[in-house]
């Protein structure tokens, strides 16, 4: 029926290829995406096969590519994505050239950048020099004296010169006080603005310093703490003149080398620019060539060295498919000798694989990560597309939270392709962004059931008109706080509120959560009774495509018939008691012994009809003018269908053993039977016959994997109907939340007056829409989410469901580049 209801029918080939064809057609077969290989070197170290040399030049080239990369990112250059189709994988005497394009651009790369790290290193010395020659003409006016004999100014002590980072500074003047005794003279002054380190390319801050001593020891010791300290020490002329004539020389260096350094950055600039344009092509290119190779080293050479054997899975429906690629590779190397794909017998199970596009996606995922689907069993994808948003929405039914989501899973649908391209490193996002349809669906559906429960943002829309009055004068309302509308009066216009709940029912105060209890208890156990039937049913497509007959009659119809005989009855009871029961005369005066039986005060309660039916008794505490039961014949039927429902359980616990054991007693009778007809043709002259093969089920795991089985399904029985009250919980929790948010905030500020009401209500307003979206739409959405996963999981795919099989991961570029361009990111 389509890959949709049950994953594809695959098909074992094994494939001959030429040599020279091999690359070509795997090529072709990569891009068409549908043939899964098998690893025939199971045993070969990676290192040890045919292509492993391919491998590594690819390996070499990525390197190469990641370093263009990370120089293109480094100057900010936008890298050009590709125009059009994605380009094919290019042939391998084209590795040669990308090769030695790859080998040049690093190279010259490596180049530019070693020379402009020099010359940025020499621009740091001079600049440092500059600062130095500029910042101690303070220091040496302080320690100079003026030489009689020549009419020079000289220092009376020696001295060092240099600069050091600005934060050494402290520990740096600590070490030389420490070190040298108190004997050198330390004089620092920062350098206003930031320098650049030519190795890391950061901005630091830099301070020059001037250390006076005396002595050829205390020299020694000075420079081996300046060493220490990775401090730069310069050339400083003591004479005025000489340090004025050298800073107009290193002006002079400065000017020249910022001009070099200028040609030198506009050169890296342009090869990083032609470079930006074509990388992403590059990278594309250089994956689908190791990818190509990868794949040919899980192929097989035959005695020729010749031929390469592969072994594959692939979609029966494909078959034509993949030949005509295969035919496409082979025209494309030039080859004369065609392609062989041959279908193979085997035992071994076929992978899974189920069709989907990007609506069905998101779906199929939800069921993968419960398990793989095993081969060709249903897949509940399909059916999950509308019980898994509805469920949801019965937990979050809320037209105004509902319309809230549904905007956002319709934006992002909008917004596709735009928020596709800009591939948002955020793992909450993609999360998000991959179940945009799961998004809107489930936001569609909480406003239907917001409009069934008349509710939004805990408010209700009386679009029809209630068909409840008030009949009270005004004076009654005020004296009383407690009145009751009588349903049997003119109160009651004796007919329904046309869609969804009577928005009546929003102002009361003493019974609404009564009634909305009872309405969405009930609702629950209904829809979980006939979800857990659809899944039963489900199984029974499982076992006639399997041939599973046996299974049919001991484990389908003794399991459809448990769950319909107590529980679906319960739902009966359910439709038979809204359905008989009207409102209560005997409060209203009726003495009618009819009216009263079918009246709301003689209802029985169905939990306490359910519970009688399974303990074989009667309600004794019953009014004595009230019928217990609802009609007729119902205890004797009651009765009945407990007993049948109890007679299921050793059909589904002794069934398929007993089956089993008969077949086998029947196996060793034809063998005993084989075996004295070979007797006797031995003793007429003939052939003896072959022994008779062991049995292969083992009747003791089959019991107990039939008794495990059979206690889950009856326990579960009773705790899965029991788990579906989750939807009344949660949806009980979403309405007190929403209420709770109106009356504690924006309710207050409605009430406010003045202009001062209207600030006081923008404020409020601010913190409801806060409050609604944070915790109402996403905290609430995301428990309501996780519960509707978990009876899908349990309660539904338990009772067909196995999930025992591995999935289809077909050789294609599209997911190889994919997964590397997330890598990536």
């Amino acid at each position: 029926m389509g890959s949709l209801f049950r994953s594809e029918e695959m098909t074992l080939c094994q494939l001959f290829l030429q040599s020279e064809a091999a690359y070509a057609c795997v090529s072709e077969l990569g891009e068409l995406g549908l043939v899964q290989f098998r690893d025939l070197n199971p045993d070969v170290n990676a290192f040890q096969r045919k292509f492993v040399n391919e491998v590594r030049r690819c390996d070499e080239m990525e390197r190469k590519l990641r370093y263009l990369e990370k120089e293109i990112r480094r100057d900010g250059i936008p890298m050009l994505e590709i125009p059009g189709e994605v380009p094919e994988a290019p042939q391998p005497r084209e590795m040669i050239d990308l090769e030695a394009t790859f080998e040049k651009l690093e190279n010259e790369l490596r180049e530019v950048n070693q020379n402009a790290e020099a010359l940025k290193r020499n621009y740091l010395e001079l600049t440092e020099l500059k600062h130095i020659l500029r910042k101690t003409q303070v220091f040496f006016d302080e320690r100079l004296y003026c030489d009689a004999d020549t009419g020079v100014y000289r220092s009376p002590l020696s001295f060092v010169a240099g600069v050091i980072l600005r934060e050494r500074i402290p520990a740096f003047e600590r070490m030389l006080w420490r070190a040298c005794r108190g004997n050198v003279f330390l004089r620092q002054a920062e350098i206003d603005t930031p320098l650049e380190d030519p190795s890391s390319s950061d901005q630091v801050y830099k301070s020059v310093f001037i250390i006076f001593f005396q002595g050829d020891q205390l020299k020694t010791r000075v420079k081996k703490i300046c060493e220490g300290f990775r401090a730069t020490l310069y050339p400083c002329p003591e004479a005025p003149a000489d340090r004025r004539e050298m800073a107009m020389g290193v002006m002079t260096r400065i000017e020249d080398l910022n001009t070099v350094l200028g040609q030198t950055q506009d050169h890296r600039h342009r090869v990083l620019v032609a470079a930006a344009k074509n990388i992403k092509n590059w990278f594309v290119k250089v994956r689908k060539i190791k990818a190509i190779y990868h794949t040919l080293n899980l192929f097989n050479l035959d005695v020729t060295q010749k031929c390469l054997i592969a072994e594959c899975w692939v979609p029966a429906l494909d078959m034509e498919t993949i030949q005509l690629a295969l035919r496409r590779g082979t025209e494309r190397s030039g080859s004369s000798v065609p392609p062989i794909l041959n279908r193979m017998e085997t035992l071994e199970d076929p992978p899974t694989y189920n069709r989907t596009n990007k609506f069905t996606s998101a779906f199929q995922n939800l069921i993968y990560a419960y398990g793989v689907a095993t081969y060709r069993e249903v897949n509940p994808a399909p059916y999950t597309i509308i019980t898994f948003p509805f469920l949801f929405a019965v937990m979050f039914g809320d037209l105004g939270h509902g319309a809230l989501m549904a905007a956002f899973g319709f934006w992002m649908c909008y917004k596709e392709k735009p928020l596709q391209a800009k591939k948002i490193d955020s793992e909450i996002w993609n999360i998000f962004f991959g179940g945009r349809y799961i998004v809107l669906l489930m936001g569609l559906f909480s406003m239907y059931t917001g409009l069934i429960y008349n509710d939004i943002f805990s408010k209700s829309l009386n679009i029809f008109g209630s068909s409840w009055q008030n009949n009270y004068n005004e004076s009654t309302l005020r004296e009383n706080k407690a009145l009751q509308l009588n349903p049997d009066s003119e109160d009651y216009l004796q007919y329904p509120y046309a869609f969804g709940i009577d928005p009546v029912w929003q102002l009361a105060e003493a019974n609404k959560i009564i009634f909305m209890n009872a309405y969405k208890m009930k609702i629950s156990i209904i829809i979980g009774v006939f979800h857990m039937l659809f899944g039963v049913c489900m199984s029974l497509w499982n076992h006639i495509y399997f041939k599973r007959r046996i299974s049919i009659y001991v484990e389908f119809i003794p399991q459809i018939m448990f769950l319909t005989l107590l529980f679906f009855y319960m739902v009966l009871l359910m439709f038979i008691k809204w359905t008989t029961y009207g409102p209560s005369p005997p409060y209203f005066g009726s003495q009618d012994p009819e009216i009263v039986k079918t009246s709301g005060f003689c209802a029985p309660s169905i939990l306490i009809t359910f519970i009688n039916m399974m303990l074989f008794k009667t309600d004794a505490n019953t009014r004595p003018q009230c019928d217990p039961t609802m009609f007729a014949g119902q205890i004797g039927l009651q009765k009945f269908f407990v007993i049948l429902a109890l007679m299921c359980v050793p059909v589904m616990l002794f069934g398929k053993p007993y089956y089993l054991m008969k077949e086998q007693k029947k196996r060793a009778s034809q063998g005993h039977q084989s075996m004295e007809a070979a007797a006797e043709n031995g003793a007429a002259g003939g052939a003896p016959a072959p022994a008779p093969r062991g049995h292969d089920d083992d009747i003791t795991e089959v019991f107990i994997h039939q008794a495990i089985h059979t206690i889950e399904y009856v326990l579960g029985s009773v705790s899965h109907t029991a788990s579906y009250l989750r939807l009344w919980a949660l949806s009980l929790a979403h309405a007190q939340l929403a209420e709770v948010a109106w009356n504690m905030l924006l309710r207050k500020g409605l009430k406010s007056a003045g202009y001062q009401g209207g600030i006081y209500l923008y404020v409020v307003f601010a913190g409801w829409a806060a409050i609604s979206v944070s915790i109402l739409v996403l905290m609430e959405g995301l428990s309501a989410f996780l519960h509707t996963l978990r009876l899908h999981w349990v309660e539904f795919q338990s009772k067909f469901y196995s999930g025992e099989g591995y999935l289809f991961q077909p050789f294609s570029f599209e997911v190889i580049l994919d997964s590397a361009g997330q890598t990536e990111e």
